[in-house]
């Protein structure tokens, strides 16, 4: 077995696990968008112009 087959062997390996890692993992999801981002969004504001109104 040659040195040049076998490092051939490992570089299609692991661009082939590079792309199985890249297409199995899942995507992020921006928090904002949902409905629950909304709300959670609209809290903190709403606690931002409390602590404002208090002098906090």
């Amino acid at each position: 077995m040659s040195c040049s087959k076998f490092l051939s062997g490992v570089g299609v390996g692991v661009a082939v696990g590079a792309a199985l890692a890249i297409s199995v993992t899942p995507k992020p999801r921006c928090i904002k968008r949902s409905p629950a981002g909304k709300a959670i969004k609209a809290v903190a504001e709403v606690a931002d112009h409390i602590a404002d109104a208090m002098g906090l």
